[in-house]
């Protein structure tokens, strides 16, 4: 039985013209040698960081290649907390970031970094209103240099928020914004100009491209600590030899980039969840259904079926889907993200990822609700089973 994979937020299939542009590099030199061979490598990388540039309408020049979206993020917090120049002392963060930047968040606040965090709506947007009162009142003299971390769209419910809405706010008031972008790159458009974010984060791997490699994108003109020091490699802000393998992949990916695409994707995440409803299921909640969303991705809870339960079962039935984010040593725990959200614990601990690719075939939400609703109903029968049993 051929498998039907529900989980292209965790990761994507790589295209095939991805994988022939991984093997053309293969045999590439070192870029920063000035031999012909180190030339020609130079050649592929900065041809790549103009599809990237290309890809999300950013100067070439802020451009840093990085192993993906985590080392983008901890690139971001870290080198503007560390920088000599006018350092950041207080992060400004939501509370449905993926755990790269909010772990990262929390360890900076252990170091002495103030940490705020923007409340989140019941929708899954975060409370940008919230965010514009407390700058209105912010005070850099007394409260120092400040970065808002706001994501362009959620990895677990796929909402989107409202960037564009809070960039006069920040600004105002000499704060910097970072963006991470890894889940809105290639499912939305993206304009890191027009978004006019002084840093913006995205992944290979989410774009049906290779594992291990991601950019930051930044202003030219933001000064940044590297993170990792040595050699002089991508302008003296990323020590180490680039991987030119997975850059040329990343590069192939991006050029790749299907954004109509997404209107069919947007048919099948819609009949998937208009398939939930007509079930009734007693307390079925649709994550952030009435905010705008990428059209890939639905997240939703059945209480009473815990997201470990839902997850062997489709397996077992030849679907792969996930309780949120994969970024968790393959632990199933309840959703940060929907706990912000205001859902209860049973809810939090119900919920269940479901999103679409590419390669997803057009009766894919048909498969998919045949064998949840029939998981869900031996799920139903085994505790109506475990009740009887109890209450004689």
């Amino acid at each position: 039985m051929s498998r039907l994979f529900l989980d292209h937020n965790a990761t994507t299939p790589i295209k095939p013209a991805v994988k022939e542009a991984m093997i053309a590099a293969m045999d590439a030199g070192n870029p920063s040698s000035v031999h012909e061979e180190g030339r020609k490598a130079k050649a592929l990388v900065e041809a790549a960081r103009a599809d990237i540039a290309a890809a999300c309408d950013a100067p070439k020049e802020g451009i840093i290649f990085t192993s993906g979206g985590t080392e983008a993020i901890n690139m971001a917090l870290y080198g503007m907390a560390r920088r000599e120049k006018e350092p950041v002392t207080r992060l400004i963060v939501s509370g449905i970031e993926h755990n790269a930047t909010l772990r990262c968040a929390r360890a900076l606040e252990a170091e002495g970094l103030a940490l705020e965090i923007i409340p989140t709506l019941a929708d899954g947007r975060s409370d940008t209103d919230w965010l514009k009162s407390r700058l209105a009142d912010y005070d850099p003299e007394k409260e120092g240099v400040f970065m808002v971390c706001l994501m362009l769209a959620n990895n677990e419910t796929g909402v989107i928020q409202d960037v564009s809405g809070v960039t006069s706010a920040i600004f105002a008031k000499g704060g910097y914004l970072f963006v991470d972008a890894v889940q809105a790159f290639g499912k939305m458009p993206i304009s890191f100009n027009n978004l006019q974010a002084d840093l913006l984060s995205v992944s290979a791997h989410k774009i049906n491209g290779p594992k291990g490699a991601g950019a930051l994108l930044t202003k030219p003109a933001v000064p940044l600590a590297p993170l990792v020091r040595g050699g002089g490699q991508e302008m003296s802000r990323r020590a180490g030899t680039e991987g030119i393998i997975t850059i040329a992949g990343f590069a192939a990916a991006a050029r790749e980039i299907d954004i109509d695409g997404a209107k069919r994707l947007e048919a099948i995440r819609d009949r998937i969840e208009a398939g939930l409803k007509q079930m009734d299921i007693p307390g079925l909640k649709i994550f952030g259904e009435n905010a705008p969303r990428v059209p890939n991705t639905t997240c939703f809870a059945g209480p009473g079926f815990r997201a470990e339960t839902q997850i062997m079962a489709l397996d077992l039935a030849g679907i792969a889907i996930s309780a949120g984010s994969a970024c968790s040593s393959g632990k199933v725990t309840a959703s940060h993200v929907t706990t912000a959200m205001g859902a209860s614990p049973q809810e939090a601990e119900c919920s269940i990822r479901v999103s679409l690719g590419f390669d997803t075939p057009d009766d894919a939400a048909e498969i998919f609700l045949k064998e949840w609703s029939a998981a869900y109903a031996r799920a139903t029968k085994r505790a109506t089973a475990v009740s009887a049993t109890t209450a004689a």
